[in-house]
């Protein structure tokens, strides 16, 4: 699959999955002909960096629920995310439990009750740390794009926090908007 071929929406990664059907990052690189996979490095609650904080509209260093992830196409780390829920939602839930969920995070969220309706993103460029440098294979030279994304419910409650490191050269994002 070559590198600057691929293009990713985020609308799959917000709607919930029928029942049966695969997480939308494992569909995703299906139906581009590759193999989604994901190493869930923690699981559990931990003090909300204030970013995130902020996003949740808690203090920061109140406790959330996190999931840390290395998402992999093809055995390969394409992205770094980590997902950040209020405890009221999550606490004691699978989210705070390093297993994989079935159909992914936000079927699981939306069977507790919790959909959301509205999303904020924000995509920044930004040199990688050394860590996220290392994780996702990168040269010193090369660019990480962060993408923030906040997910809403109807009455505009915070549900859940991303936070996503992606290397430039690999990705291209594409946004629809329809109006009216």
């Amino acid at each position: 699959m070559s590198e600057s071929g691929w293009v990713s929406s985020s609308l799959p990664y917000l709607t919930p999955r029928v029942k049966g059907q695969t997480d939308a990052w494992g569909a995703e690189a299906a139906a581009k002909g590759g193999q989604g996979g994901q190493l869930i490095v923690f699981a559990g609650e931990a003090p909300a960096p204030a970013e995130v904080a902020e996003l949740l509209g808690i203090p920061a260093g109140e406790p959330v629920v996190v999931r840390r992830r290395v998402i992999q196409l093809d055995g390969v780390p394409s992205e770094l995310t980590d997902t950040y829920y209020p405890v009221d939602i999550a606490r004691g839930t699978r989210l705070a439990e390093k297993g994989r969920i079935p159909g992914g995070a936000v079927t699981y969220l939306a069977e507790l009750g919790y959909v959301g309706v509205r999303v904020q993103e924000d995509v920044t460029a930004r040199m990688p740390g050394p860590a996220e440098r290392e994780t996702l294979r990168l040269d010193r030279d090369e660019p990480a794009l962060r993408l923030s994304r906040l997910t809403l419910d109807g009455d505009d409650r915070p549900l859940q926090v991303d936070m996503i490191v992606l290397p430039a050269h690999r990705q291209r994002l594409r946004y629809e908007i329809q109006i009216g």
